[in-house]
């Protein structure tokens, strides 16, 4: 008898709570549903489905607990965005970048695109302010996990596609990403030849020649001089045991001289 009647007296206050924890809930999402509102209007893009741009920022945790809610988490988002942008920067790079080999390419689209690189864009945009986190998650540090924001990075970008399409993705990242490049964030990837290049295209200045100014020495133990000009002026010389090789240290001397002079 006593323990049904403490049941009831259970009941009533869970009863009691209910309004309240709904009351909670929806001033949460408005909450939410205002900060996404001010942060179209930063980015300078409107989604048409807002439902997408919310679960762009909708995390596992936060979904898991509230499964009463059609709420979807943002991890297949996060896999198309992951695409998504391998597509759009490779496309970037192949058009700036015209004379760069196929690994060099590779091996820069990596660093644009690797965690601590779309940590560094989402903490630009404060999207972990947005992101929607479980109780457990949020007192964990969840909102500064490199993983998670970079994760939130990437669907973002899906979710943009989704709604906006490719040439709202590229305008995004033209404003976001791209200017990184030219600032040449990324120069400690590539070759001396290629962070060369990539100085003199940020400058504006013109065009660099190579030339192979001597090969000595027997076949099996040649030695190549090369030269580096750019615009008919010297900028370095360099020797190698390969054309390949001596281009890249003249390059090196030229990339070491034009630094000295900013």
């Amino acid at each position: 008898m006593k323990s049904r009647f403490l049941a009831g007296l259970l009941g009533l206050y869970l009863e009691g709570l209910m309004p309240y924890r709904k009351h909670r809930e929806k001033k949460y999402e408005t909450k939410y549903r205002e900060a996404f509102k001010v942060f179209q209007e930063e980015i300078g893009i409107t989604f048409s489905d807002e439902k997408l741009l919310i679960q762009a920022f909708t995390h596992s945790s936060y979904v898991n607990e509230h499964r009463k809610k059609p709420h979807e988490d943002n991890e297949r988002l996060e896999f198309l965005g992951d695409a998504v942008l391998e597509l759009t920067v490779s496309q970037y790079l192949f058009q700036k970048y015209p004379t760069m080999s196929e690994g060099e390419l590779t091996k820069l689209r990596a660093a644009i695109v690797c965690e601590p690189s779309l940590v560094r864009f989402a903490n630009e945009l404060s999207f972990g302010s947005l992101v929607l986190l479980g109780k457990g998650e949020e007192m964990t540090g969840g909102r500064e996990r490199p993983a998670l924001l970079a994760d939130v990075f990437e669907a973002f970008i899906g979710a943009l596609y989704l709604d906006q399409g490719l040439e709202t993705v590229w305008g995004f990242l033209k404003e976001i990403v791209y200017p990184k490049i030219n600032e040449g964030a990324f120069s400690h990837v590539m070759d001396y030849k290629s962070q060369l290049q990539e100085l003199i295209q940020r400058d504006g200045s013109g065009n660099i020649e190579y030339q192979i100014l001597q090969e000595k020495g027997p076949a099996h133990n040649r030695e190549f001089v090369s030269r580096v000009t750019l615009n008919n002026v010297a900028l370095g010389l360099g020797s190698g045991k390969s054309k390949k090789e001596a281009e890249q240290q003249a390059a090196a001397e030229a990339l070491k001289k034009l630094k000295e002079q900013l």
